[in-house]
């Protein structure tokens, strides 16, 4: 359905939660390195549950290397929409109409995404998450499950079990 593309994620706990995301809705979890944590570590296990097996987890050696999987939309085709979530940004989630195959993009833990990152010319748009002035950020897993159930609401939640209009 969705791709959610981690980059640079530090906090095992926050990518456990994205593994059990990921199984829930159909979508994919796109890990680029260089990670914070061995993916063996337990807290990410723990997070995850036993959902690991039933989620497609796809690991990058770091954002070069993603690019030309991100890049690529539903069945090969090269039209992929990559959305850079920052605190940086004027739109805001909910104004965009997600599609299937779209790329949703956060960063680190501490930081979020690079500058560089964020004006790379592959990113379709930047879009922020809405909070109250005076706090730093989101927690990493939340903001994606947020996103992520916004776009998968917006389509009908293709696929589950309580398939209802948009």
């Amino acid at each position: 359905m969705f791709r959610i593309a981690f980059v640079e994620p530090k906090i095992p706990p926050n990518t456990g939660n994205a593994i059990r995301l990921v199984a829930a809705t159909g979508s994919e979890l796109h890990l680029i390195g260089p990670l914070g944590f061995d993916l063996s570590d337990a807290k990410l296990r723990r997070a995850g549950l036993d959902y690991h097996d039933l989620a497609s987890v796809t690991v990058h050696a770091n954002l070069d290397a993603a690019w030309p999987v991100l890049m690529t939309g539903p069945s090969a085709a090269p039209s992929a929409r990559i959305f850079a979530f920052t605190g940086k940004a004027d739109r805001i989630y909910s104004e965009v109409a997600y599609r299937p195959g779209d790329v949703l993009m956060f960063g680190t833990e501490p930081t979020g995404l690079p500058d560089e990152v964020l004006a790379d010319a592959r990113i379709t748009e930047l879009v922020r998450i809405p909070m109250l002035p005076g706090l730093r950020s989101l927690n990493l897993a939340n903001c994606a499950a947020l996103v992520t159930y916004e776009a998968w609401r917006q389509n009908g939640f293709a696929g589950s079990s309580d398939t209802t209009p948009g």
